[in-house]
């Protein structure tokens, strides 16, 4: 293993309490969700009081100096090139996953069998069939006190979680509508260069599973109710990009005049949705929205009230009460900041607003105390195959002309192919 051990070790709180016992992490990845990662595992115990003390003891990455950077960069004890290696020390508690999605089953797999708890980033896996031996592997470890969780971070977000809270009170009555909508664009441009999330093989798919997984994650956690069935389409605008020649951001860039190369993921997705307990919904995800940087949003209507939120307003829930008086209805807006809200007690004073980082250090405090309490986390690889197993149907609709499929009919087991924005069909 390629260790480097002078990389200076994480500071140490200091405190008059006994230290609690140490909870050590070996972070797989480290590019943009391995810095959102790190520095949450970094700042949690600064916030918040955790029955373990997280330390992020090894950074694994690909490339030796890159590898040796990110663990300098990130306060980490040492880095390495192989994670198989990390995986089988004894010193190792916890294993994060940050890779591109070709990566999660394997090592996932591997570190449960080796008894390591495990955080792995969304969509858990490329295709149903890998999710669900994720999942049987977390069942077994189970067994033996590990957990598995999967980052769907914006279930951390204070504003979301309380609108959970409003829902699981009652306060907006019967669920009837879902209205989901995530909007980015970064590949507006047809010479954005391609990346791995452009590569069916690497992503599993395009902006369905990379944004339009939280969506539905969301939806279901916020509702108690799960999509049984959709009707969908899928649509690819550019089906070939420039090599990619330096990452920089979820993008980067590409020499002039570069050699193209296929785009064989979807670049939006659009769907209905029949919920479980008679909701309806209507989603929608693309990386081509000009001007729609990080536009999360959701709105749900029940019989009594509605809640919507929007991620580029994160710290404000939008809520209409329908037991208002006539003369004050209407939509109000929430800043949540009180010390009330979720997590935020543990921030700033009131109307000093959390950033997108926060959300990944509420998720380590939530897992850190799943594991201190024996506890599984949520969402758990059982969560995140039925999301799988939703994405797998939009995409089995998409290419059946937007037929009525159900989230329960098989699973797709190739690798279909992608419409361009000529086609009649939705061969996908």
């Amino acid at each position: 293993m390629s260790v480097d051990r002078s990389a200076p070790s994480a500071p140490q709180q200091q405190t008059n309490e006994p230290a609690s016992p140490r909870l050590r992490v070996a972070l797989i990845g480290h590019a943009f969700m391995g810095r959102a990662h790190a520095q949450a595992w970094r700042t949690a115990p600064h916030f918040f009081p955790l029955p373990l003390q997280p330390e992020l003891a090894v950074v694994v990455g690909r490339n030796e100096d890159r590898a040796r950077a990110a663990a300098a960069n990130f306060g980490a004890a040492e880095w390495s090139i192989n994670w198989r290696d990390v995986i089988a020390r004894d010193d190792i508690d916890l294993v994060d996953i940050c890779t591109p999605g070709d990566q999660h089953a394997e090592i996932a797999i591997a570190a449960l069998r080796a008894g390591k708890h495990v955080l792995c980033e969304k969509p858990l896996a490329r295709s149903v069939p890998e999710a669900r031996e994720m999942a049987d592997a977390a069942a077994i470890a189970a067994n033996s006190g590990i957990v598995a969780m999967c980052g769907f971070s914006y279930r951390r977000t204070p504003a979301l979680a309380l609108a959970k809270r409003f829902i699981d009170e009652g306060r907006l009555g019967q669920i009837r509508h879902v209205r989901a909508q995530y909007l980015q664009d970064w590949l507006s441009s047809s010479e954005a260069p391609l990346t791995w999330r452009l590569d069916k093989d690497r992503a599993g798919s395009g902006a369905l599973g990379d944004i339009g997984a939280h969506s539905i994650d969301t939806a279901q956690w916020l509702t108690g109710q799960s999509i049984d069935a959709v009707s969908a389409m899928l649509r690819t605008f550019v089906t070939e990009r420039p090599v990619l020649a330096h990452q920089s951001g979820l993008g980067g860039h590409a020499e002039e005049g570069a050699e193209r190369g296929p785009v064989t993921v979807d670049d939006a997705a659009a769907f209905t949705a029949s919920f479980s307990g008679g909701a309806l919904g209507v989603f929608e995800s693309t990386r081509m929205a000009p001007g729609r940087r990080n536009a999360n949003r959701i709105e749900i209507n029940g019989e009594h009230g509605s809640v919507a939120f929007d991620f580029e307003r994160m710290n404000e829930l939008e809520f209409y009460d329908g037991a208002d008086a006539d003369d004050a209805q209407g939509f109000r807006r929430i800043q949540v900041t009180e010390p009330s809200h979720p997590y935020t007690g543990a921030w700033w004073p009131t109307g000093h607003g959390l950033g997108y980082e926060h959300v990944f250090t509420h998720q380590v405090v939530d897992l850190v105390t799943a594991i201190a309490d024996g506890v599984q986390p949520s969402p758990s690889f059982t969560e995140a195959l039925q999301v799988q197993q939703v994405l797998d149907a939009i995409e089995r609709s998409a290419a059946d002309e937007s037929r009525l499929t159900h989230t329960t009919e098989p699973a797709l087991t190739g690798t279909p192919g992608l419409p361009t924005p000529s086609t009649k069909k939705d061969p996908s």
